[in-house]
């Protein structure tokens, strides 16, 4: 039996299409079935509730030899650290009372390094807090996600532009979010691996905004370019928008841990190459959204 959490995520949902596709037993933790797709819901046990639940995730985890988990967003939480523990320790009691065999997570890339890095600092309790179970876990170590960009079809489509606290120039890894996905897939449906390991999925590239910019322009045929704006400013118009205080100074904060270089600690490797380039991704994604 395998559960897994955020079943209608970004990245839980393509994991569950993944290993729910060859009659694997599945059983998954959503707050909203009917979010579900129809065929999946048919083929999957489901337990409802939040993730947040000690008894829900308990109920979950029966007789489970493998768990994915992540960590929702939650852009009104008054503190990072308190958001990140209060979903997880239900998994840490689960894991003990129902001795769960393996665990994969979605956590972040720099985390030799980090400091106060936002929500990439907060992502590494989690680490922690279930690597101290003493189970078999595997640490999706990732840098920002490709369909970040997903927020901003509006300005892309209206503006030609798109903005971020970021340095223009720098050059950084992204992944798209079924390369992570994938890799969860086969973690989960191997039963041969033990220990605690981390993983890190670097994409094929390493790019700097203005190289986003001129990959997206070429793939939309036409001009696109990447505009700064000040930390102040970004935080400002989260908050304008109902993000909490906690919330969106953890964004700033992590924009900044990302500038100062938090993704290059990972030195690239084949075994941290994930196969969607930017480019692709952009036409077969990006370019339908927008």
């Amino acid at each position: 039996m395998i559960v897994i959490a955020t079943p209608t995520g970004q990245i839980g949902r393509q994991v569950l299409e993944a290993v729910s596709a060859d009659g694997t037993a599945v059983r998954v933790i959503a707050r909203d079935p009917s979010r579900l797709p129809a065929p999946i819901r048919d083929r999957v046990e489901v337990v409802e509730g939040s993730t947040a639940d000690a008894g829900v995730v308990t109920k979950a985890c029966v007789g489970a030899e493998s768990v994915f988990w992540l960590a929702p967003p939650d852009p009104q939480a008054s503190s990072l650290p308190r958001h990140i523990v209060n979903f997880t320790l239900p998994l840490c009691e689960a894991i003990a009372s129902q001795h769960v065999q393996r665990v994969v997570a979605v956590s972040s890339l720099g985390r030799s390094v980090a400091k106060n890095a936002g929500q990439i600092s907060a992502v590494f309790a989690m680490d922690s807090l279930i690597e101290s179970t003493g189970v078999s876990y595997r640490s999706l170590q990732a840098p920002g996600f490709m369909e970040n960009l997903l927020w901003q079809t509006a300005p892309l489509k209206e503006q030609g532009v798109f903005y971020a606290p970021g340095s223009a120039e720098h050059k950084t890894p992204s992944v798209a979010t079924r390369d992570i996905a994938a890799v969860a897939a086969d973690l989960l449906l191997d039963e041969s691996w033990r220990g605690q390991e981390n993983v890190p999925l670097l994409g094929p590239e390493d790019l700097s905004y203005n190289d986003m910019a001129r990959i997206m322009a070429e793939v939309l045929a036409r001009p696109i370019r990447f505009q700064q704006i000040p930390a102040e400013a970004y935080k400002a118009s989260l908050t304008e928008h109902g993000m909490s205080e906690a919330w969106a100074q953890g964004l700033v904060d992590m924009a900044a841990a990302v500038d100062a270089g938090i993704y290059d600690a990972e030195p690239r490797s084949t075994r941290a190459l994930t196969p969607t380039s930017f480019q692709q991704w952009c036409e077969e994604i990006l370019k339908p959204a927008v």
